[in-house]
């Protein structure tokens, strides 16, 4: 029987689990594109809250849950009693009696630790407000698949300093790399919400050409994250120099990657020919969420596990 655990942020696993996830994550996709059948979660059942839309999160869960032979609820808030008043805590306590995982992609952290903390089963957190460590797990996986170790790199994070971003500065400490930050005025980095190890990792830079010179890799997201819509006008205008482009991505070294988790706002925070360019992962990226989820799912599961 496997020791309990959860995947709440980036850092709830160390550096050697995370780097078995990686290695189990390229074996499981190799051995689906083999057409070779891999179940070692048949009869185990994942549950998915969602009280954020999604489309990549539920289709790569759903998807990757079926491949390993597993049965998938997906759950949306107006599903289950949350919505009527029925206290986290209690829906916790009753999920985990019938199903053998929890997916939860929700607005606060508080709420997935809440859940966590009265769950007889493993949480995954699919997406908060704070973090979004399923993402940065994928997006690691896939520079490794195409770049080697991203030990000793420069990660560059171009406009607003999101869940997607904090995750990035956890895993800069667990893995050994640098992150740079370039966002307009107004918009800083919460320095209540990053450790001092954290801290060491960031450079902050005023200027994005100065920021991403000689990158391994530059990402960014949207400028308005959800929940914060009624910025978007605002958001909109102070961005506008913010933009990954053509001319941004000539400042990066000669073999850097562009990376966007999606939805993309083509147009705003990433032009056509950097997201459609040569250098763009955004596809595979986007894939290899299924396949590094698959893998975080059979470790939680089932344990560490020995590739043939």
């Amino acid at each position: 029987m496997t020791t309990l655990r959860h995947y709440l942020q980036f850092n709830d696993c160390s550096r050697s689990e995370i780097e078995y996830l990686f290695a189990r994550a390229q074996w499981i996709k190799d051995r689906l594109r083999q057409g070779q059948p891999h179940h070692p979660l048949q009869n185990k059942t994942l549950a998915m809250i969602f009280e954020k839309s999604s489309t990549r999160t539920r289709v790569s869960f759903e998807t990757g849950m079926g491949q390993l032979g597993g049965n998938v609820i997906c759950l949306s808030k107006n599903d289950i009693q949350m919505a009527r008043g029925e206290t986290v805590e209690d829906t916790a306590r009753v999920l985990s009696r019938m199903v053998d995982i929890v997916m939860i992609r929700t607005y606060a952290q508080t709420m997935v630790e809440t859940f966590a903390a009265h769950s007889r089963v493993p949480i995954i957190n699919g997406l908060t407000n704070e973090y979004h460590p399923c993402q940065v797990l994928a997006d690691i996986f896939t520079f490794i698949e195409h770049r080697g170790p991203i030990t000793g790199k420069t990660v560059v994070w171009i406009g607003d300093p999101n869940n997607v971003f904090y995750t990035w500065l956890q895993a800069a400490v667990l893995l050994d790399f640098k992150v740079h930050l370039s966002t307009p005025p107004g918009y800083p980095v919460d320095d209540t919400r990053i450790t001092a190890a954290e801290r060491a990792r960031l450079e902050t830079f005023a200027d994005p050409f100065d920021a991403v010179r000689n990158a391994a890799l530059v990402t960014t997201d949207v400028w308005t994250s959800m929940g914060f819509e009624a910025e978007n006008d605002q958001r909109r205008r102070d961005f506008q120099q913010w933009q990954v482009n053509t001319a941004l991505m000539k400042q990066a070294a000669d073999d850097a990657v562009f990376m966007h988790c999606l939805p993309a706002h083509r147009g705003e925070e990433v032009t056509d020919d950097v997201i459609d360019g040569a250098q763009s992962l955004v596809w595979d990226e986007a894939e290899n969420r299924m396949h590094a989820q698959k893998a975080l799912l059979e470790f939680l599961l089932v344990g560490l596990q020995k590739s043939d």
